[in-house]
């Protein structure tokens, strides 16, 4: 019972008897498994049957007992402490709250042999309630116990002489858990420094002494299929890493500098199980025109932003609603970052000389009823697009641009024809990420506008209403590592292409022409859905402004 969820036969048991899916529904999924070597969970996942929620709530019914969301009610780190570091971790069991002689507590595993009684050694006379939280989530608050990087880097190098394995797995496990994006390994003189990007920010975890970094890298290169006698030239190559049912593909850079070879390893999910637009941080107005303009036979969608501003996750969020088995998705892009079952998934391949332009030529012929392009980069993959969205297919890709209203006369300028342009063309996205407060140390704090204004300028001023705001803020804490944030969140303009921008389009617009024209049907920019997330408590002024700012056009 304690690898519960891994068990397909179990997992299956357990929905069919909590009637969240049927008998039939059972077959066609092991059918899948069997086609696809994929476990259950995964493909009940990524065929909209299954849920974090869903699952959450299915696994609680079955072991009878309430289901908590760890990621919205994350316990203290005063309340997790309640239970030495050995009980929680060895029992995956941690405290959640704790009142006179009751104690709550979460687990992924309610009869897991012994538990019962080493809680009861701690709390001998309470009364226990126990709660289910998924697996993911236990991982996250048993992070409060963990040892730092450094302290097990240093560990294994007092143990043992071949230490590289050990090093890239302490690194790429530590990596996983913190949800980093990216990897560096930046050698100086003085040792080489390992950063992680989390959140969208760069931080020094550790530091690898020299006379080992030889090692760890030749391993890198070995795992990801590259030179290990280059040393002077850049190269890029890739590796599959798997470990305690961890599952991730990971993109490799390295390239010379003074001070050796640096190396920066993007972590690329293996596959989304809880993509939804739900989740992008969408207000309702938008999520309903988003969820509109796909419904459609045929038109382009587009969303832009700088690299790393979440774009493709956005488009994603969009496929996994439109997933479904009558329906024939095919894209194209570099790389693939999601592998999602049941839809044609294409690599650009500049050695077989595939290209974004290429590609799109041939999946026009492979009867597609909806495309995805990884990126819009030129002339000629934006006329093949345009005129597959013009032929009976829903066309979705990014395009690099600050905002946008700046994307549809980049349009122009490449070269697109405006006629064609106006006429396929259903909306145009802009987004930003932004650092979400820390659940478990946000406070509030009341704000005088006019210091507000004395801080930020007078261009925020018309934004903010009453003579003070209250704001919110994270103090920092274990949770989330002492920086006052977890997690990120986007924030979002959109741009309806109405019969009125239209015929403006027509004109050869300009950026002022065609945001003016927007907000007179509604539209609101990324600094005001910035804004509104600051009032709410989701994130901070200082995380808006970094992004984004007032529309310099009104």
């Amino acid at each position: 019972m304690n690898n519960i969820l891994l068990d397909n036969k179990k997992l299956g048991e357990i929905l069919v008897k909590e009637s969240y899916i049927s008998e039939d529904d059972l077959k066609s999924a092991e059918k899948l498994v069997d086609q696809t070597g994929n476990s259950l969970k995964k493909v009940l996942y990524d065929t909209g049957f299954l849920n974090d929620a869903v699952l959450g709530q299915a696994m609680a019914e079955y072991f009878k007992v309430d289901y908590v969301d760890l990621d919205i009610a994350r316990p203290s780190v005063e309340n997790v402490n309640e239970l030495p570091a050995e009980v929680s971790v060895e029992n995956r069991i941690v405290v959640l709250a704790k009142e006179g002689r009751e104690v709550v507590l979460a687990t992924d595993n309610p009869e897991r042999e012994g538990l019962e009684d080493a809680v009861r050694e701690v709390f001998k006379s309470h009364k226990l309630t126990y709660k289910y939280a998924l697996p993911a989530e236990i991982d996250k608050v048993l992070l409060y116990f963990r040892p730092s990087v450094k302290e097990l880097i240093a560990q294994v190098i007092d143990e043992d002489e071949d230490v590289a394995p050990q090093l890239l797995d302490i690194i790429f496990d530590e990596a996983i858990k913190l949800n980093s994006s990216d990897i560096h390994f930046e050698p100086t003189s003085e040792g080489v420094y390992v950063r992680f990007r989390v959140d969208g920010v760069l931080s020094k975890i550790a530091e690898i002494p020299q006379v080992y970094y030889k090692n760890v890298l030749n391993r890198i290169k070995v795992l990801a299929g590259l030179r290990i006698d280059e040393h002077f030239a850049a190269q890029d190559g890739a590796l599959h890493y798997e470990r305690d049912n961890v599952d991730v593909d990971m993109r490799i850079s390295i390239v010379p500098t003074l001070d050796g070879e640096k190396v920066v390893i993007r972590l690329l999910t293996a596959y989304i199980e809880n993509l939804s637009m739900d989740k992008l941080g969408l207000n309702d107005y938008n999520q309903k025109l988003l969820e509109k303009v796909s419904k459609k036979p045929f038109g382009m969608i587009v969303v832009t932003g700088p690299t790393g501003s979440g774009k493709t996750t956005t488009l994603y969020s969009v496929i996994r609603v439109l997933n479904r088995p009558e329906v024939n998705i095919t894209t194209i892009e570099d790389p693939v970052e999601y592998k999602v079952l049941g839809i044609n998934q294409i690599q650009v391949n500049r050695q077989t000389e595939l290209t974004f332009s290429k590609g799109l030529r041939s999946i026009v012929r492979q009867d597609p009823d909806i495309i995805l392009v990884g990126e819009i980069r030129d002339e000629e993959t934006a006329e093949i697009g345009i005129n597959a969205a013009m032929t009976g297919h829903l066309l979705l890709s990014t395009f690099h641009a600050n905002d946008a209203a700046t994307a549809i006369p980049r349009f122009i300028d490449m070269g697109v024809e405006p006629f064609l342009l106006s006429s396929i063309l259903e909306v145009v996205v802009g987004q930003r990420l932004v650092r979400k407060i820390c659940s478990v140390c946000k406070y509030s704090e009341s704000k005088k506008k006019v210091d507000l204004i004395d801080k930020h300028g007078k261009k925020i001023e018309k934004y903010l209403d009453g003579k003070s705001v209250t704001l919110f803020k994270g103090k920092g804490c274990e949770a989330c590592d002492h920086t006052g944030y977890d997690g990120r969140t986007a924030i979002f303009e959109f741009i309806e292409i109405t019969p009125e921008i239209s015929d403006l389009m027509l004109k050869n617009p300009s950026t002022s022409e065609i945001w003016k024209a927007a907000k007179k049907n509604g539209a609101r920019s990324m600094f005001e859905d910035g804004l509104e997330k600051v009032l709410t408590g989701v994130t901070t002024l200082d995380e808006v402004l970094r992004v984004s700012e007032p529309p310099k056009y009104e």
